[in-house]
């Protein structure tokens, strides 16, 4: 397997070669090392770190500190991989200025190669204040969970004519913006194939349909760690959970009975202590 870091350039140019283009999330610096070894193209460090990692029930109360930190830990554990750091809820809202200050963190402190947000023609100016600024930026249009209240909740988005010519108008407007790709989260297969055949810039679905130009999911959705729910759209490729939990049982059964730790488990002494028993009562 090639080692050859993936850059923004790369990813960009998978469109174009008809590479598909294969994206997880990831938290921490094992589980990111595995799956760059594993060969995958790309690793999110997204928000939704907020319910599968710190506990929340949304990913808006993510913070800034709490991203980096996470963001830092996949950086150091990853070596081929593009490395997105995922812009949380009111980290580029409020201005250009205050987009462009956050996104450069993710680069300068956290070490990722570009970041993520959400919205279409509304985040416009921030996107191109960041590609001024030398900080390349993932688009996510459809299903955008930081502000799926305004959109009546965890639901598919683009499902009437007024609502995907809204979609489509959003995704060209990113790519205008400079947006290197684009992530097409919960929208109809059919309108993920247009928007993808009508972008320059290589689109990555989630519950997008087999259309769009790579795909990416939530890897503790996918590995079946994370167990409170199961979005439609998410295939287990194994269900680790179980094998965790009957691991932890085996290891707290042995522990009871005495089996654990057994011999070759422990450290010889290079001397007989005998002479120790009682002696810190003299």
């Amino acid at each position: 397997m090639c080692m050859k870091k993936v850059t923004v350039k790369d990813f960009r140019e998978m469109k174009g070669n008809g590479h598909a283009i294969s994206m997880l999330t990831a938290y921490d610096a094992s589980m990111a090392c595995l799956l760059d070894q594993a060969g995958v193209d790309a690793l999110l460090v997204g928000d939704s770190l907020g319910m599968v990692v710190l506990g929340y029930d949304s990913t808006v109360p993510v913070t800034m500190e709490e991203m980096l930190h996470h963001a830092g830990a996949v950086g150091r554990g990853t070596e081929r991989a593009l490395v997105i750091g995922d812009m949380p809820f009111g980290s580029y809202q409020v201005s250009v200025e205050q987009a462009v200050a956050n996104g450069t963190r993710f680069l300068k402190e956290a070490g990722c190669d570009c970041v993520k947000l959400e919205g279409g023609e509304e985040v416009c100016d921030a996107v191109r204040g960041l590609v001024r600024a030398g900080v390349p930026v993932m688009g996510h249009i459809g299903l955008t969970p930081q502000t799926a209240g305004q959109l009546g909740g965890f639901k598919v988005q683009g499902k009437d004519s007024d609502a995907a010519h809204k979609l489509l108008a959003d995704a060209k407007a990113l790519e205008s913006a400079g947006a290197f790709g684009i992530v097409l989260e919960a929208v109809p297969a059919l309108l993920a194939e247009i928007i993808t055949g009508t972008l320059v810039v290589p689109t990555v679905g989630i519950g997008a349909g087999a259309g769009c130009d790579g795909q990416v999911l939530v890897t503790n959705d996918m590995l079946g760690l994370f167990e409170k729910f199961t979005p439609k759209f998410v295939k287990q490729y194994c269900n680790l959970a179980p094998d965790i939990k009957q691991g932890v049982q085996a290891f707290i059964r042995e522990i009871q009975e005495g089996s654990f730790p057994a011999e070759e488990h422990s450290f010889a002494a290079k001397e007989d202590f005998s002479g120790l028993v009682g002696s810190e009562k003299k």
